[in-house]
């Protein structure tokens, strides 16, 4: 680990001016500390915000959820406001990482973690999003656990999170604030898709400081949840996820949010599935239907082409299971 500097701030306001300064922005610490042990990242400052009034979990208008952006993922997980009205939150972070890290872990730097590519966190090996101009050596390296959806010439490493494909399934907003004031971003603009310039990975300007998470309000009735296919159990990353919500009145499908994880540069909100799904009543072949949907676009790379199969597989268990058959 190279030497760093390190500042405690006591509020907001310090704590933008300092990363306006080129700070970096640390709470539970449980990526960074790593990359900057595995000397992938070399901040000169830390600015640590882990005592900010960001701690919160409040209800918003019409049934809505404002998570303050320090509130930890296990505490998230087991809130009863979260578990009861948008349990597929709760499940995407009870399936994340380990007890220990979600003890740890703040909502916030859970959706600014960073890739868990194997070629990004070597630091001899040429990595685009590591080193801009260097390389992408996924592209020809060993890329079974790479993205199939969103990819570059420049980039095909997924996104880690899984609270963050349930995110993009409900469509919450991030809010941030900086020197210029507060403004919200939509968790689809939020995290950026490789292109050219993989090592921007989010739509946040010099110093801004997310502040929470919201998550609109839904329909009710309505049912969500989350499934994660992985290689093991525990402590292991999605090889494919699906985060569903659906609003069923009257027999018929009224509303359907639906987003995978694990196989996209980002989560991968899946808009062809969500619209074949509305009007239409629930049943075995209706899921089956939608499901074929949900690797439209993909490219799959030499080693991962069973991901296309696997994620269609992935969202038809999980229609199944949130919808039921009627």
């Amino acid at each position: 680990m190279e030497p760093f500097s390190y500042a405690k701030v006591p509020d907001i306001r310090s704590a933008i001016a300092a990363g306006q300064r080129g700070g970096r922005y640390i709470a539970g610490g449980t990526t960074l500390v790593d990359l900057m042990r595995e000397t992938v990242e070399h901040p000169g400052t830390l600015v640590d915000i882990a005592t900010l009034p960001l701690t919160g979990i409040t209800p918003t208008p019409g049934g809505g959820l404002r998570i303050g952006a320090l509130v930890r993922m296990a505490d998230v997980a087991a809130d009863p406001r979260v578990h009861g009205a948008f349990p597929v939150v709760s499940e995407a972070l009870e399936l994340s990482a380990s007890a220990q890290l979600r003890n740890m872990a703040t909502i916030g730097g859970n959706i600014m973690q960073r890739t868990r590519c194997t070629y990004f966190r070597d630091v001899s090996a040429n990595c685009n999003k590591r080193t801009p101009g260097s390389g992408c050596a996924a592209l020809d390296g060993y890329n079974r656990g790479h993205a199939i959806l969103g990819g570059s010439e420049a980039c095909v490493a997924t996104h880690p999170s899984d609270v963050a494909v349930a995110f993009a399934a409900l469509e919450a907003i991030v809010h941030v604030q900086g020197s210029a004031g507060e403004r919200t971003i939509p968790f689809a603009d939020f995290l950026l898709r490789p292109g050219s310039t993989p090592d921007r990975e989010q739509a946040l300007r010099p110093g801004e400081l997310i502040t929470a998470v919201e998550i609109p309000a839904f329909p009710r009735p309505a049912k969500s949840g989350y499934l994660k296919v992985r290689d093991r159990q525990s402590y292991e990353f999605a090889l494919t996820s699906a985060a569903v919500a659906l609003h069923i009145q009257g027999g018929v499908i009224r509303a359907a949010k639906v987003a995978a994880g694990g196989v996209g540069t980002v989560p991968w909100k899946l808009p062809a599935v969500e619209q074949h799904l509305l009007g239409k009543r629930p049943s075995d072949a209706l899921w089956a239907e939608a499901a074929q949907r949900a690797a439209d676009g993909a490219r799959p790379l030499r080693h991962n082409g069973f991901k296309v199969e696997l994620l269609k597989r992935t969202v038809e268990r999980q229609l199944r299971v949130v919808g039921g058959t009627r």
